[in-house]
């Protein structure tokens, strides 16, 4: 009797350890990108509530989050504030920030957070025509290992409110990521609908996460969707689940939410 409760012992564990590891072969990937409106809720003047970023962030569980619109050392923040440093520090992830332009005494553009530690990050400088009253925009990029000997690059960016200049940036950013021999990930407020040629752009070299009616602006009665997901190479990564948070009072967009299988 006790010989065969310890084989159905050592059966169960074998059972559990197959289960654990049969499926070894690709990782459950939980991505966020979020227009954060330097925390700021747009229906209370000028508070700012980091810590409703925060929770966002936390309760969707995300392990990589592109965040655009993010101040440090700003007056309107606080000069003493590191938003992308402060949310990292709460959701207990690592951060990286890139400034766009120069901005009350500080820097304003965009971050990144990993559960992930850095490899490496990098920068690029987004064109704009010449006298087009645009605003400078950035590309960030990581590069992770999700596994041993496995890496990506998720990339973020927040592309410009002119027309002639979102066109000039979608080119560069294509460029740049579609030379890359490991499978990126790139998130952003593209300020583009599904239908513009700039996110047909992109379309062309990659997979853009999408669900219908997945409206991200405004938070109340949505009606356009200009936050995307997208990936590359389509090989190697597909998407499980795609959700627009309902988060109406933190910022002025709505987090997208998307799960990734990673092989």
């Amino acid at each position: 009797m006790v010989r065969r409760k310890i084989a159905g012992i050592v059966l169960s564990c074998l059972t559990l350890v197959f289960f654990s590891f049969s499926g070894s072969d690709e990782k459950l990937l939980k991505v966020l990108t979020y227009n954060i409106h330097h925390a700021n809720p747009p229906q209370h003047g000028d508070l700012i509530d980091l810590e409703a970023i925060a929770r966002v962030i936390k309760k969707s569980g995300a392990d990589l989050v592109a965040l655009q619109e993010v101040d440090v050392h700003t007056v309107r923040s606080g000069k003493d504030v590191d938003q992308a440093a402060e949310l990292g520090r709460m959701t207990g992830m690592h951060s990286f920030f890139v400034k766009g332009i120069d901005y009350q005494g500080g820097g304003y553009g965009i971050a990144i957070l990993s559960k992930f530690p850095f490899l490496a990050t990098d920068s690029l400088r987004l064109p704009m025509e010449a006298n087009s009253g645009g605003e400078p925009r950035m590309l960030a990029l990581v590069t992770l290992e999700l596994r041993e000997g496995e890496k990506i690059i998720f990339a973020n960016t927040h592309l410009d409110l002119k027309a002639e200049n979102r066109q000039l940036q979608t080119e560069t950013i294509i460029n740049y990521l579609k030379q890359q021999e490991v499978p990126v990930i790139l998130g952003g407020d593209f300020n583009a609908l599904p239908d513009s040629e700039v996110i047909a752009g992109f379309d062309r070299f990659f997979k853009r996460s999408s669900i219908p009616g997945g409206y991200t602006i405004p938070v109340i009665n949505p009606t356009r969707e200009i936050d995307f997901l997208m990936f590359r190479p389509e090989q190697k990564i597909r998407v499980k689940k795609h959700q627009v948070i309902d988060e109406q009072y933190a910022s002025d967009h709505l987090p997208v939410y998307v799960e990734l299988v990673v092989k």
